[in-house]
């Protein structure tokens, strides 16, 4: 089984220990609402944890696995791409999640990208206010007062 599959089942089985043993330490996690990328087990970890609650009938519908052409650290990393489909906050969703693996097979990086873009903006509020009430971030300071 490949670790696509692991995560795969992972997700459907809404298991973070799981998802744990597939992440690397140093993992970064690119997100569709976030121009910097979320980084390190423990902050993707607490991520997948807000994720896994926020979208509504999540399933993949296909993958692919392969062999990057052009990787961040141009090394021809192994990958795999995972189709979705959800809902969140009654807005469809179509995306696809692009895993780039390290020597391990451990998840080194994570890609997620989604259309169209009314179900970014409702991704992304969901999600906010998610990391804010598990305590991933801090709720922004008022400074308008």
């Amino acid at each position: 089984m490949t670790t696509a599959d692991r995560f795969r089942a992972a997700v459907a089985s809404r298991d973070l220990a799981a998802l744990d043993t597939l992440f690397a330490e140093d993992i970064r996690f690119y997100s569709p609402v976030k121009f910097t990328p979320f980084e390190g087990k423990p902050m993707v970890l607490g991520l997948f944890g807000v994720l896994l609650r926020t979208f509504e009938d999540f399933h993949y519908i296909g993958d692919h696995d392969g062999r990057s052409q052009t990787s961040a650290d141009s090394t021809g990393a192994p990958s795999a791409i995972l189709l979705f489909r959800a809902t969140v906050n009654g807005r469809q969703i179509h995306g696809i999640d692009l895993m780039h693996f390290d020597d391990a097979g451990r998840i080194k990086e994570f890609t997620v990208m989604v259309r169209p873009q009314s179900a970014v903006h409702a991704l992304g509020e969901a999600v906010f206010a998610g990391l804010i009430a598990d305590g991933v971030v801090p709720e922004p300071v008022d400074l308008s007062g």
